[in-house]
C-alpha cells in the first residue's frame, strides 16, 4: 500500500523537522557541486535551502508522493529544482543523466525495507569529492510508536494494521558507519535526541497526536478510511499519548531520537 501524504499536516511543526536537516548539511563540506539530489525531498523548503546554499548547482528534488511534489512545486516560484516523482526503492540514480556530487536523503529511509542495499549503491557511485548525507529517526522503540502499535492490535482490523506498521526501520549509527565504509568514504555517524517543546501556548489539545499525523501514523490514516474505525483509533491512541507525554509549564516535551551518517569520497 502507498503512503498518501499531507503537506499541510506534515508542515505543522515545520521548525522542529527541519533541524535536523540542516544539522545534517553543516556536516556536508562540497563547496561547488555541480549536482545535487534530495532524495526522498518531501514538500520542498529544505531542498529550496540546497538551491540557496548551491546557487550554481544543478539541484533535483526527487519523492515517491504526488502530493508532496504539488507542493513543492508551488513553493519554487523561480522553477530553480528540478521535481521528479519516483519510488526510491527500484529507482536507478542514472536517470539523472549524471551522477550528483551531493546525495542528500532526510528522514525517508525508514520507510523503504532494506534500504542498506540503496545507501551501499548510491555512495559507491559517488565520484571523487563526492558527499553522502542522510538522516533517519530512531525513535521506532519510543512510546509514541510502541503505543501506535499497541492500540493497533486492539482494533478490529488489528491483521492489516500490524502489517502496515511494520513497513521499513531505521538501523543503528554504527550500521550506517559500517555501510559506507566499505563503500570506500570517510564517515562520521552519530544520534541526536532532541527534545521538542510542542504547543507551549496550550493550542492543541493532543499536540502528540497532531505530530504523528505528519509522519509515522500515515500508515493507519491510509488504512482506516472510514470515519468511524479512524475516530475508534485516534481516541483510544490520543489517551494513551497525554499519559505518556503529558503537559507540563513549557508545554508538551516529545523526545525524539534522530540517527545521521555522513559520508566522503576522498
Amino acid at each position: 500500500m502507498t503512503t498518501v501524504w499531507n503537506p499541510t499536516q506534515y508542515a505543522k511543526f515545520a521548525d522542529e523537522r527541519s533541524r535536523p536537516f540542516f544539522e545534517l548539511l553543516a556536516r556536508v563540506g562540497a563547496p561547488e557541486p555541480k549536482l545535487v539530489a534530495d532524495l526522498g525531498c518531501g514538500n520542498g523548503p529544505l531542498t529550496l535551502s540546497l538551491a540557496q546554499r548551491w546557487p550554481q548547482a544543478r539541484i533535483v528534488g526527487v519523492d515517491s508522493s504526488t502530493q508532496m511534489l504539488d507542493a513543492a512545486r508551488d513553493l519554487d516560484a523561480q522553477g530553480r529544482v528540478e521535481w521528479r516523482r519516483a519510488d526510491l526503492a527500484i529507482w536507478d540514480l542514472h536517470d539523472l543523466g549524471a551522477i550528483p556530487d551531493v546525495i542528500v536523503t532526510n528522514a525517508t529511509l525508514q520507510w523503504i525495507p532494506r534500504h542498506l542495499e540503496l545507501i551501499d549503491a548510491w555512495a559507491r557511485a559517488l565520484p571523487p569529492g563526492g558527499w553522502f548525507a542522510m538522516q533517519v529517526p530512531g525513535n521506532y522503540g519510543a512510546p509514541s510508536h510502541r503505543l501506535m502499535r499497541e492500540v493497533a492490535v486492539t482494533q478490529p482490523r488489528a491483521g492489516e494494521l500490524e502489517a502496515a506498521l511494520k513497513r521499513g526501520g531505521s538501523a543503528e549509527p554504527a550500521t550506517y558507519l559500517q555501510v559506507l565504509h566499505r563503500a570506500g568514504l570517510r564517515v562520521e555517524a552519530w544520534e541526536t535526541t532532541y527534545l521538542h517543546v510542542l504547543d507551549p501556548q496550550h493550542e492543541l489539545t493532543d499536540p502528540v497526536l497532531e505530530w504523528v499525523k505528519g509522519t509515522g501514523l500515515r500508515p493507519v490514516l491510509d488504512l482506516l478510511t472510514q470515519e468511524h474505525e479512524r475516530a475508534a483509533f485516534e481516541q483510544e491512541y490520543a489517551a494513551r499519548l497525554r499519559e505518556a507525554y503529558p503537559r507540563t509549564s513549557a508545554g508538551v516535551i516529545l523526545p525524539f531520537r534522530r540517527v545521521f551518517a555522513v559520508g566522503h569520497r576522498p
